[in-house]
């Protein structure tokens, strides 16, 4: 009994060990909130496959800052339009900027960009290896948003940044830095010739230059020798600590690369960074790459040759501590080794791969399950555990734990009765995501431009 009353005694002095056990991570979960119209007759016309509104390589199309939410697309009269609109609100306030889309090119895509020293919002649009038309907004339209807004609110479309000449461009996309600075990334050439470049604004407009090259040599399995290409970007995105990432394929110039003239030059999945903001560069080693940086077999991290249909231009996204994720797509080999028409087959045989970097340094690689039946691009957004979201083309969601590794991919959302055409835009905030969508038509015939709002996680 006395060796019991001491035991009794220690336990109420000590207390009980309380072991402490981790809160399971949140599975990935997608709830559609709302659906609202933009506009009930947007500019349609199918081009290389997708529409000028819906290219998902817009950065962006849609985009959230200080309590509202921005989206542009061209109307039904060629009209370049920007909306705006409180954060959840199914209320949006449209401006129409005083410009037309000059052809029917889906490459001539609308980028939104915003400058937050200054708070503006800047505007660049309808060009494919032309000048841009360029706009920006009087200071602090969205810093301080008004009760209302109007076109006065804009200054006039230049084909300049200001007075900085930057040639005959494509695909400008906006990005902001770790400092709170805006810097367009945009390229100079021609698909298969072409060089990357930056331009970058603090109150006024400066050219970082060329930062990529179009010549070298490059040696196809089939021994023809290209000597000039472009580099493809799957995106610029800096993640919290200040470093920009920048994954990426390369376009051979020469055809002759190919088996079969149907298919696509674009080669390999490439990975560079930078600690400076685009000033200099280094491989996924961390050694210094000289720039303009020119083809280098050294900076792939996942080979593929060129008969296979790889996208340009697909998605990457950065996760919570500072981890690429990158998303390409292709038909593998076990299809086909020789691709004869990318659209169609890329549709039938086409599947997504997840490349993520990992603490050392290499690589892993794995097929997403779910094929996107589809030619166009696959988006990917993070919430706040980590999970890994696709926005494929028709606006299906799919996604996978960060608990499984990204391995467990699994259905989320899929509607086929919104009746999405092809590709989409995505703005993702704090566990909100919203996807800018045109739907199907024929022809010419102008059809709703609409955003759905989810949240994630």
């Amino acid at each position: 009994m006395r060796r019991l009353g001491v035991l009794l005694t220690c336990l109420l002095l000590t207390g009980p060990t309380v072991t402490a056990v981790a809160a399971p991570a949140a599975a990935p979960a997608v709830t559609l909130l709302r659906d609202t119209q933009l506009d009930p007759t947007a500019l349609y016309f199918v081009s290389f496959d997708g529409l000028v509104n819906n290219e998902s390589y817009q950065q962006d199309a849609i985009v959230t800052y200080a309590g509202y939410q921005y989206a542009t697309w061209y109307t039904a009269d060629r009209s370049a339009v920007v909306a705006r609109r409180r954060v959840a609100s199914t209320t949006w306030q449209k401006v129409v900027l005083p410009h037309q889309l000059s052809t029917n090119d889906s490459h001539n895509v609308i980028s939104l960009g915003i400058s937050p020293r200054d708070g503006r919002l800047h505007i660049a649009m309808d060009t494919h290896n032309t000048p841009v038309f360029y706009v920006k907004s009087r200071a602090g339209l969205v810093s301080a948003p008004p009760a209302s807004w109007s076109l006065a609110d804009f200054g006039a479309v230049q084909r300049n940044l200001d007075g900085v000449d930057l040639g005959n461009i494509s695909y400008p996309q906006f990005v902001v830095t770790p400092d709170r600075r805006l810097q367009l990334s945009f390229r100079t050439g021609g698909s298969g010739n072409g060089t990357n470049e930056l331009a970058e604004y603090d109150g006024t407009w400066r050219k970082l230059g060329k930062w990529t090259s179009a010549t070298g040599s490059w040696t196809a399995p089939n021994g023809v020798v290209s000597t000039t290409r472009n580099m493809y970007l799957h995106g610029l995105t800096y993640d919290s600590r200040g470093r920009l990432h920048a994954a990426f394929t390369w376009r051979e110039g020469n055809t002759g690369v190919l088996c079969n003239q149907g298919g696509l030059t674009n080669h390999d999945t490439g990975y560079v960074y930078s600690d400076d903001m685009g000033r200099t560069w280094r491989s996924n080693s961390g050694a210094s790459v000289a720039t303009p940086i020119a083809v280098n077999q050294s900076l792939v991290v996942d080979p593929l040759d060129p008969n296979h249909g790889l996208m340009n231009q697909e998605s990457q996204a950065i996760d919570s501590t500072g981890t690429p994720h990158v998303i390409i797509s292709y038909v593998p080999g076990r299809f086909t080794q020789c691709v004869t028409g990318y659209a169609a087959d890329r549709a039938r045989w086409g599947r997504t791969f997840h490349l993520t970097r990992t603490a050392t340094g290499s690589w892993t690689k794995r097929e997403v399950p779910i094929p996107p039946n589809a030619t166009g691009r696959t988006r990917i957004v993070f919430d706040g555990s980590d999970n890994a979201y696709l926005i494929m083309p028709f606006g299906k969601i799919v996604a996978a734990s960060k608990a499984s590794g990204w391995t467990d991919w699994t259905t989320l959302f899929d509607r086929p009765g919104m009746n999405v055409f092809g590709e989409v835009n995505v703005d993702h905030v704090n566990g909100a995501l919203s996807v800018l969508y045109q739907q199907r038509s024929s022809g010419t015939t102008p059809s709703p431009i609409r955003v759905a709002d989810f949240r994630i996680g």
